[in-house]
């Protein structure tokens, strides 16, 4: 039987969602936890690569079971094998042809930045602090330039070794090359006990890797006078990573959501 899983995980001390020998990863504990439950030996897909430190409030794995295992007891029994920070949400029978990665429509992720003046330490792992001024209106007005379908090279990781990557770089979210479709690209505020956060938000078709962290960097050096608000096209145009802004730190990042088709 073919599996849909939710999940949600605190990625900070984690080596990204894919597995790597030696080093912790949530696909790794995912498959480790599967293995104990079931039997099986599989290595679930995820619907993309999350960064080391990059945490998830929706992420969705697919893989094939073997056995006619009530949902409700997959979930609870994965949850109890799996590390406190990774959690199943859900466990749904899926289409056979489903996968995770393959099937993805749109994903939106958020990217947190408090904004009060001292960081409470159960927020520290889940945000970017940061308290120097920042020109709100300015980055509000160049985040809605990345909307649309748009080479994002000038936004993508700098890959010394493109060769060696080239394979994964064709699995990447939303397909092969470097253009993507965003539908929606804000600023917000969002009032926290702690104080202010102001979040990120952006959905599109899929995402290259740090892409979400360098257009937040890019545009954190708007938010300081350091790019103009209207240097977005030409940044997006130059499709070089020098023309942008440096990469955000991971751990303000979340997986906000995935999107299928309503038959998936």
């Amino acid at each position: 039987m073919n599996w849909k899983l939710t999940l949600a995980y605190d990625g900070t001390d984690f080596h990204g969602w894919q597995v790597q020998p030696e080093k912790p990863t949530i696909q790794g504990h995912l498959a480790e936890a599967i293995r104990r439950v079931t039997g099986a030996v599989v290595l679930p897909q995820g619907s993309g690569r999350t960064d080391a430190g990059v945490h998830a409030l929706g992420q969705v794995a697919s893989c094939e079971l073997p056995g006619n295992i009530p949902p409700a007891s997959l979930q609870r029994a994965l949850n109890r094998s799996l590390p406190s920070p990774i959690r199943i949400l859900s466990a749904e029978p899926a289409a056979p042809d489903f996968h995770a990665r393959h099937a993805v429509i749109a994903k939106t992720y958020e990217y947190r930045l408090f904004r009060g003046e001292l960081c409470p330490p159960w927020l520290a792992r889940y945000v970017y602090a940061l308290n120097w001024p920042l020109d709100l209106a300015a980055m509000q007005a160049a985040a809605p330039q990345v909307e649309g379908e748009h080479d994002f090279t000038s936004f993508a990781a700098n890959d010394p070794d493109l060769t060696a990557r080239r394979a994964a770089i064709h699995e990447e979210e939303g397909g092969p090359g470097n253009v993507r479709r965003i539908f929606r690209s804000e600023f917000l505020f969002r009032e926290d006990p702690s104080g202010a956060v102001l979040v990120y938000r952006v959905r599109g078709t899929g995402f290259l890797h740090h892409m979400v962290r360098n257009l937040v960097g890019t545009f954190l050096d708007i938010g300081r006078g350091h790019i103009a608000p209207e240097a977005i096209p030409a940044i997006l145009a130059a499709r070089t990573r020098t023309a942008a802004g440096a990469t955000a730190p991971a751990r303000g990042l979340f997986l906000e959501s995935v999107e299928y088709n309503p038959e998936r």
